[in-house]
C-alpha cells in the first residue's frame, strides 16, 4: 500500500506552525531546524519559502496584523469612535500572541498588513479633517498605547503573597496582592479609562486645530 502523501509546505503552513510556536514557547522557541520538525521536513525545504528566521518572524508578526479588524474606517462612524473601535480590536489580537509584540514594536517596514493598517488609520483621520502632519501623529500615538498596553500586564506585575508588600515600607499598597488574581479586570478597566482620557484630548485638539484652520 502507498504511503499517504504528506502535505505540500507552503508559507501558510510555515507562518502557521511557527505563530503556534510562538504562542506557546515565545520567540526564542523558534528555529528553522525546530520549525522543520513540527512540519515533518527537512531544514532546507523552508528556504524555498523564507530565507532566514527573521523573515519568517516578520511574516508570523504580519499574520497577527492582518487579524485586526479595519472596517470600522469604512463605515459611517465618526473618527472618535472608528479609533476606539480600531483600539479595541488592535488590542485584542496583540493579546492573543503577546509574545510576538516585540517584533510588531519595531514598526510595519514591508508588512503588507501592517501597512495596509497604518493605511487605514492615516487615510481615515486625513479624510476626517485631521492635517496630514495631525493625522500621522494620532496613528503614532495610538499605536504607541495599544502596543504598550501589549508589552506587559500591569495588575500581572504584582504578586499574591500579601507579606511582600509590609505596610511600613509601603502604605498604600495593601491590597496589591489582590491584584494578580483581578488581572483580566484590572486590565481592561485600566485599558478603557486611558483609551478614553486620550481619544478625549485628541477631541479638544481637533476642535483647536479646526478652529485654527477656521481663522
Amino acid at each position: 500500500m502507498a504511503r499517504p502523501r504528506k502535505p505540500l509546505l507552503s508559507t501558510e503552513r510555515i507562518v502557521t506552525a511557527a505563530r503556534e510556536l510562538v504562542d506557546a514557547e515565545g520567540l526564542a522557541a523558534v528555529s528553522t531546524r525546530r520549525l522543520a520538525a513540527e512540519l515533518g521536513v527537512s531544514g532546507p525545504s523552508l528556504y524555498n519559502h523564507f530565507r532566514t528566521k527573521d523573515e519568517i518572524l516578520e511574516a508570523v508578526a504580519d499574520s497577527v496584523s492582518a487579524q485586526v479588524d479595519l472596517s470600522m474606517f469604512e463605515d459611517s462612524r465618526g473618527w472618535r469612535t472608528a479609533l476606539h473601535d480600531w483600539a479595541l480590536s488592535y488590542r485584542e489580537a496583540l493579546r492573543d500572541h503577546p509574545h510576538i509584540v516585540p517584533v510588531l514594536a519595531q514598526g510595519p517596514g514591508r508588512r503588507p498588513a501592517a501597512l495596509r493598517l497604518a493605511d487605514a488609520v492615516y487615510g481615515a483621520m486625513v479624510e476626517a479633517g485631521w492635517p496630514p502632519a495631525h493625522a500621522t501623529s494620532v496613528g503614532a500615538v495610538m499605536r504607541y498605547f495599544v502596543m504598550g498596553a501589549a508589552l506587559g500586564s500591569f495588575a500581572g506585575g504584582f504578586v499574591g503573597d500579601e507579606s511582600a508588600y509590609d505596610p511600613a515600607d509601603y502604605p498604600h499598597l495593601g491590597q496589591a496582592h489582590l491584584l494578580a488574581e483581578r488581572q483580566e479586570t484590572v486590565d481592561e478597566r485600566a485599558f478603557e479609562t486611558g483609551l478614553t482620557a486620550l481619544l478625549d484630548g485628541l477631541a479638544a485638539r481637533y476642535e483647536r486645530v479646526a478652529g485654527e484652520r477656521a481663522g
